[in-house]
């Protein structure tokens, strides 16, 4: 899979095969009426920010995400066209991805729970982060940066 860094989707490309010539040596695509396919997917910058933000909100120590002004109204913008359009509502909100440079970059903002140390949850939603956009969509993230906005009081 490839791990090219761009805000598009792409599925795949077709490369003609010359009549004659046989099956392509090792291209790791499909020989089809004379046609190779080559597959090459690309994660758009909002299914790595509903990844990222799942991945956020699965470090224990993590209340909730915590979206930004303009970050609310984009969130309320796509999901009121999300809504329209019957899709399901990916959550977004408090995570923002950024390519910079050939660099795959993602802002967590989120609240904390009351009790637990904010340093080591920030490190864990870091490391969470990393893995779970390269598991699930095959992009290497080149920096998670966490904003902790609010500590959650502990209840009593």
């Amino acid at each position: 899979m490839s791990t090219r860094r761009t805000g598009e989707t792409h599925l795949r490309s077709l490369s003609p095969v010359r009549p004659g010539a046989g099956a392509p040596q090792d291209t790791g695509g499909v020989v089809s009426a004379g046609f190779t396919e080559k597959a090459e997917y690309i994660a758009s910058d909002a299914v790595i920010a509903a990844v990222a933000a799942r991945a956020a909100t699965s470090v224990p120590g993590v209340a909730r995400l915590e979206p930004g002004v303009l970050g609310l109204l984009g969130h309320l913008a796509r999901t009121g066209r999300q809504w329209w359009s019957g899709q399901d509502i990916a959550p977004e909100a408090g995570v923002r991805v950024r390519h910079s440079g050939g660099w795959l970059k993602v802002q967590v903002d989120l609240s904390v729970t009351g009790g637990c140390h904010v340093g080591e949850v920030g490190q864990a939603v870091q490391q969470e982060v990393v893995r779970m956009v390269a598991q699930q969509t095959g992009m290497v993230v080149d920096a998670v940066s966490v904003a902790i906005l609010d500590i959650q009081p502990e209840a009593s």
